[in-house]
This record gives C-alpha cells, structure tokens and sequence, in this order.
C-alpha cells in the first residue's frame, strides 16, 4: 500500500510533500519557503518573522466566530540521523519512507514524524473546506531540536490566539501539560602533540539503538560515550595510555549510538585482556536492552601524533566522572524524570577536545546544578566550560479549561482517561509561554516511536484517533 492511500488520507499526503523537503534543523530555507507558499496558495494571510517562523492565519468557519481563537504549532525542523551503512545526503534529498504493518519508517534514517506528523495535521486543517473550527493562527517554528530558535525569537504581540495546542508529543493517550527545560554545556581545550610510544589501538562501540535524550533517558539505553569511557578507563593506570582521537555521538538530543577512540598503548598485551574482559561483561549488562551492541577492538602500525599521557588521564577521569543519564526523579510527579544529562557528542582531532552536553530539568534551580556539576568536573580536569542555549521549562496547570475539555473529549471518543502527564523533553510551549503568559496551553499528539534515531516510526491507527481527537476539539473549542 501507498502511503497516500493511508487513512487520514490529507494528513499522509501533506506528511509526504514536507518529508519530500529537506529541513535539518538550522538548515530550513527550503521548508520555510514550502510552507510560506503552502499558505499563499491557500489565499490565507501568510507571513514570515525575522526568524524565519511561518505564521498563516485562518478566519473561522461560518457560526464560529465567537469562539476563542486557537494557535495550532508545530516546527518544521527534524532531527538528522542515519545508520552509517546507509548512503544519505539529508541537505538534498526528501526521506524515503515505507510501511511496515502499522508502522510507517524510513529506509535507514529519521523519519521526521517528530515534528512532521504535526506540521501535516495543521496543513489539512488549513486546507480544509469542511471541518469547522475557530479563528486559527497556525505556527511553524524553525530550529526546535537544536536551540528552540524560533520559539526563542517569537516575539509578544504576534500571536493573538487564547489557546495554543503543540502537537508534538508522542504518546496518543496523553496530554501534556508541562515540560523540562534545559541547557548546553560545552567543555574545551586544546592538548600539545607529540609521538605515540606504544601500541596503536582502536576501540568501537556501535549498535545501541540511541533515541531521545529526554524521553527516552529513563529507560537504561547504553551511551555509547559513557560505554567508551569505562573501557579507557580499564587500562588508565597500568598500561600508560595516550589518546589519538575520539569521535562519539552526534546531537545533543540524541543519545549516542556509536563512538570509537584510537589511541597509543605501551603494554597493549594487558590492556587488550583487560579491556575484552570488560567488553564481555558489558555486553552482559545490556544484553536485554541492547541486542546489537558490539565493541570492536583491533590493533595496527601508524605513525601518529598523540595528546600527552597526563593530558589522556584528565580527559578520561572526566568522562569518567561526569553524570550522564537520570540525575533526579520528581517528589510531585510519579515516574516523571525531574532533571537529567546526555553527553552527547565527544570529539578529539588533533589535539583539539569537545564534550557537548544536554542537561534538563523541570526545575530551573536543579538545571543549573546539574549544569554546574558537570561545569565543576570539567574544571577540574583543566577544560573550559560555557553555557549556552538555556530555555525555560513550562509549569503545569492542570485545571486549565482547554485540559477539562480535552479530557472530557477524549473519554467519550475513546472509552478511557487520558493520562494528563508532564514530560522529560523540551517543548516550545514554556518558552512561547514566557512571552504569552495569559494564553492557555497543551500539548498532544500521534504514537511515535524511536525519535532522533533511525529506527523512528509513527503508528498508523494512531496517527487515525490523533486526527479524529483534534478535529472535535477544534469543533468544541469553548466561547470567548
């Protein structure tokens, strides 16, 4: 079957024309101008802000007009991802997408549905002839994923909406009320060379199936980073370790999947036992989570150029020592991770050190602890720490009128209680907030599973009760 002949039908099809666009995030001219001429062609007010967000409004259908006006928002960015067997060029080329059963993937990559499904349920609304709905202003934000730039630079005033629906979550039977914010924490330096004097070894860890760095943090996936830290941190002591390079994960959003690191060993004989010992024992430990895991370690003859022997020991006792994973769970809310860190990107070429770091929280004074804490590890070691990137998370209010709404809908569509939950990801809607504090919001959306990875796939039947969902609390948005 052709995705075109999925139900909803509109909602497949404007989900094909966006993923036939390139739109990595900070790189989103070509979808800008996509969804600007989506507008115009429309014939509906279509405009785009000095950051390059879209904004098209949409008068309300005949006997609506007295109800509250709706911002319906998404952003047009997607996370860039890809098996490294897999030949893809995400500046050029549209996503190659196929079904499979109830689930649509892409071939080897991120499948974009986070936030793609939710930019298509907005572009069928606005092509709509027949679903009834208030006076709606539909936002595309640019640049989500890596720095909330869009939301960042909406400016107040440009909005008139009462209610915002984000549809940008990834679970059909929530409602999200509240969110973590979070902050980059970035440590550098840069190490003299001189000449390897041992044994040449490469260490490679590949195979984690990554995902989410919020979402996805409590659920015990392997880091490939972390993984690559305790098998250096093996030999640390005894076998005189000099580091070549290191090139582990990838976006700060995203836990790692693969790392490798080359580097010059004097008794490389004990270190590779020590380190094939641990290697087992890993793969022990994450057998049930991570079925395809694999740690490669191979030896050869180069000529390299390495950082010095006490220069390698600090930067391993960092990695060692920084938090990464679950720092605390909320006392207020069950199962719900207050604060959190993903080392997410380690990078050694040519003497040159990078560690990038995604901390979150839905507490601001934790965020800056857990931030200060890796800044405080990262000193010590003699790097240079920045912050940057800090956005607020969003405050719940579950007695909101748009929430009682929705649960009452969602009831009598689907037989059940929605869970009205807060999550451990960065949503636009505490920073739009920040500038919009009057305006009531929730967030919602279709089942998707694996985001920020290549095994990212979006449930059929789901993405069907989504579109029927938002479509009735369109119809019964309340009065002004």
């Amino acid at each position: 079957m052709a995705l075109s002949q999925l139900e909803p039908q509109l909602i497949w099809k404007n989900f094909s024309a966006l993923n036939a666009v390139p739109r990595p995030s900070k790189k989103e001219e070509k979808v800008i101008e996509f969804i600007k001429n989506f507008g115009e062609n429309l014939g509906l007010e279509t405009t785009v802000d000095e950051v390059g967000n879209v904004i098209i409004k949409k008068p309300a259908t005949a006997g609506m007009e007295d109800r509250k006006s709706v911002v319906l928002q998404s952003h047009l960015d997607m996370v860039h991802q890809k098996n490294n067997d897999v030949n893809f060029d995400f500046d050029t080329q549209g996503i190659q997408m196929e079904i499979d059963g109830d689930w649509v993937k892409a071939k080897g990559t991120t499948l974009g549905a986070d936030n793609g499904l939710g930019v298509a349920a907005i572009m069928s609304i606005l092509e709509s002839s027949d679903i009834p709905h208030p006076a709606l202003e539909a936002l595309f934000t640019i640049d989500e994923e890596t720095g909330m730039t869009g939301a960042m630079g909406l400016k107040p005033g440009q909005l008139n909406g009462e209610i915002l629906l984000n549809l940008d979550t990834e679970e059909d039977d929530e409602i999200d009320i509240g969110c973590a914010g979070g902050i980059d924490v970035t440590a550098t330096q840069n190490y003299g060379l001189e000449n390897a004097r041992g044994q040449i070894v490469k260490i490679e860890v590949k195979g984690l199936q990554g995902g989410h760095s919020g979402m996805d943090i409590i659920k015990g996936f392997g880091n490939s980073n972390i993984i690559l830290g305790r098998l250096l941190y093996t030999g640390l002591y005894n076998q005189n370790i000099q580091l070549i390079s290191i090139d582990g994960g990838g976006l700060r959003n995203a836990i790692p999947r693969e790392a490798n690191a080359v580097l010059s060993v004097r008794h490389s004989v004990e270190f590779i036992e020590q380190v094939t010992a641990l290697k087992k024992e890993i793969l022990e430990e994450f057998a049930s989570v991570e079925k395809d895991l694999h740690i490669n370690i191979e030896t050869f003859s180069s000529a390299e150029k390495a950082i010095s022997e006490e220069d390698s020991r600090k930067i391993i006792l960092a990695l060692k020592s920084a938090h990464n994973g679950v720092y605390r769970m909320s006392p207020d809310v069950e199962d719900l991770v207050e604060s959190s860190n993903n080392i997410a990107r380690l990078e050694l070429k040519q003497g040159e050190l990078k560690i990038f770091n995604l901390s979150r929280s839905s507490v601001e004074s934790t965020k800056y602890a857990v931030a200060e804490q890796l800044k405080s590890v990262f000193e010590l070691a003699g790097m240079k720490v920045e912050f940057s990137g800090s956005y607020p998370g969003w405050k719940p209010k579950p007695g909101s009128e748009i929430v009682k709404l929705m649960e009452k809908i969602y009831e009598k569509d689907f037989g059940s209680k929605p869970h009205v939950v807060a999550c451990h990801a960065g949503l636009e809607c505490g920073i739009i907030g920040a500038n919009y504090p009057e305006m009531e919001m929730v967030s919602f959306g279709p089942t998707i599973r694996g985001a920020h990875s290549p095994d990212e796939r979006a449930n059929i039947p789901s993405a069907q009760k989504f579109w029927k969902f938002l479509k009735e609390i369109l119809a019964e948005i309340p009065k002004k």
